[in-house]
């Protein structure tokens, strides 16, 4: 069993006016196997959280502790968090021209499994999991991301979870320009991957239309930097039907 432990988490990001603190106290435990849904309105700070997990330069922590296993996140480099079985699928993931999809899968779990896959073995597991997202076989060669349509993105990024196999996906608005076929393959990949691998996984968004595929064990509602209630997946119900609006008022200062 293992366990990602977010306590009392702070952290800013340097601006034109000065500092911002933008996490303001974020408390949270994943376990292997479950499912936490993290629900807010925009600007919230639920991708920020995903990024300071990740170790994202930009974000600076100033309190508070991550830890996976008991062993300190925040002390590991990038590439370090990602072998100890840590992985972002980012809501706008970025381009790389030149380098195919099948190279970059290829050298990605190289890299976080410390040897590369044999050949025969890669190519097969490889296309055994882009026929389950429905993905042409055509698309290994392509540039990564290069021209993809959002649908495309998004699959890739979880073509990345199915063969990276982490401990824990923290998935970053995936559900985020899907059309309603893409939302549920895509869901289907993240749902396939827990079940065979009983990863735990942390899923953020603000729509409530990705739980239909992905049934949360508990759901977060994040507002401000920091999570005003949780509950189980009913709770999602009642951000559909209500909106945000009464946990923003409760969470301003009086």
């Amino acid at each position: 069993m293992s366990e990602l432990v977010i306590n009392d988490l702070h952290a800013s990001i340097d601006t034109d006016a000065g500092d911002k603190e933008i996490l303001r106290g974020v408390t949270l435990s994943v376990e292997s196997g479950r499912t936490h849904a993290v629900m807010g309105p925009n600007g919230s700070g639920k991708s920020t959280l995903a990024y300071v997990i990740a170790g994202h330069p930009k974000y600076r922590v100033t309190s508070g502790s991550i830890t996976l296993d008991g062993e300190d996140v925040l002390a590991m480099s990038v590439d370090e968090r990602a072998r100890a079985g840590l992985f972002l699928a980012m809501q706008y993931p970025v381009e790389v021209p030149g380098v195919s999809v099948s190279n970059f899968l290829r050298t990605s779990v190289t890299a976080v499994k410390g040897e590369a896959p044999k050949l025969r073995t890669w190519v097969k597991e490889m296309k055994e999991a882009m026929a389950d997202l429905q993905m042409d076989p055509a698309f290994a060669e392509r540039s990564v991301n290069e021209g993809f349509s959002g649908g495309e993105k998004k699959r890739h990024e979880i073509l990345q979870l199915a063969l990276l196999r982490p401990k824990f996906a923290i998935l970053d608005e995936t559900d985020s320009g899907l059309d309603v076929d893409a939302l549920r393959i895509v869901a289907e990949g993240v749902n396939r991957y827990r079940e065979s691998s009983g990863a735990g996984t942390l899923l953020i968004t603000h729509y409530t239309r990705i739980l239909r595929y992905i049934t949360p064990d508990v759901v977060h509602v994040f507002v401000d930097g920091r999570i005003v209630e949780s509950g189980g997946a009913d709770l999602a119900e009642v951000l559909e039907t209500e909106g945000y609006e009464r946990f923003i008022t409760a969470a301003q200062p009086a």
